[in-house]
């Protein structure tokens, strides 16, 4: 009996600690806000929202033959109805096919660290250059074999700077004429610039912050944003966390879509997801480091 009072003073203590770590690993990565808001949204779905949870995987981890293993961003052409995303160590915009075919890759000058690419209208698209937080504002046509964008319109920000977490990720809303830029983490953070992306808008440019929507995101870190014109809503990737969020216009989570395996369709866990898109039909386009390409769908659409 003494024994074994002395191995249960020794096990309290340990189990108290292994408890407090649970604990705090929990909270780190969020797992208590997004259990409860499964179970919250099980009882009660969204009403208004893409319905991310019946998404499943169509095409997966299909490689990007020829591209480079740091793959970064992904935005949808409206108009030439192709995904278009961008590489950093060695800069390349690259536009790719509705199911992953590269088209053409395009090397891109003037830009050190680029991270993020959003299309815009016409032949415009924003750039975000990581490190030095900027916004730049380049064309691409069809013709074009390279970008230089040593003279091109740029936007400086310098918000919450932190070395190379910086800005990983861009939405646009054409409505609103406003664009979304993602801060990775350190703090995490989504800003709204509005008199920027639009070349030739008039009026200066203004920048905005909600913190209490961002505080709302259960995720350790932003790897991309998609703004959805049908809903309104804004898509949230997250790298560490494997998982989209969908965020309604009073800034509330109204849905996700995990990435790990098991889940959504996946046989696999997307490794490193870095970018996304979304088309007129609703699907939605990932691509993830090294060089992997994926489609989701939900199972009633074409």
């Amino acid at each position: 009996m003494a024994r074994l009072a002395v191995s249960f003073r020794w096990l309290a203590p340990l189990l108290l600690l292994l408890l407090i770590a649970l604990a705090a690993t929990g909270q780190y990565l969020r797992w208590f806000e997004r259990g409860w808001f499964n179970l919250v949204h099980w009882w009660a779905p969204a009403e208004h929202s893409l319905g991310l949870a019946q998404y499943r995987s169509v095409i997966e981890g299909k490689p990007l033959v020829g591209v480079p293993s740091d793959v970064s961003a992904l935005t949808y052409h409206t108009e030439r109805k192709t995904l278009f995303t961008i590489t950093n160590k060695l800069p390349e915009v690259i536009e790719l096919s509705l199911q992953g075919e590269v088209l053409r890759r395009i090397r891109v000058e003037g830009i050190a660290d680029p991270e993020a690419i959003e299309y815009i209208a016409g032949d415009t698209f924003v750039v975000t250059d990581e490190r030095e937080q900027q916004l730049v504002r380049i064309d691409v046509t069809e013709g074009t074999a390279v970008i230089d964008a040593s003279n091109a319109p740029r936007l400086s920000l310098g918000l919450g700077r932190n070395g190379n977490k910086g800005f990983e990720g861009l939405a646009y809303d054409r409505q609103g004429q406003r664009l979304y830029v993602a801060k990775e983490r350190d703090p995490m953070r989504i800003f709204e610039v509005e008199g920027f992306a639009e070349p030739g808008l008039a009026g200066s440019v203004n920048i905005q912050e909600a913190p209490k929507r961002d505080a709302r995101l259960f995720v350790r870190d932003l790897s991309s944003l998609q703004f959805d014109e049908a809903t309104g809503h804004l898509l949230a990737l997250s790298d560490e966390s494997r998982l989209v969020l969908e965020i309604n216009t009073a800034g509330e989570v109204v849905g996700t879509l995990a990435l790990h395996g098991g889940a959504s369709g996946l046989a696999r866990a997307v490794p490193q997801a870095e970018g996304m898109a979304l088309d007129e039909q609703g699907t939605l386009y990932l691509v993830s480091e090294p060089n992997l390409f994926y489609v989701f769908r939900k199972p009633s659409a074409p």
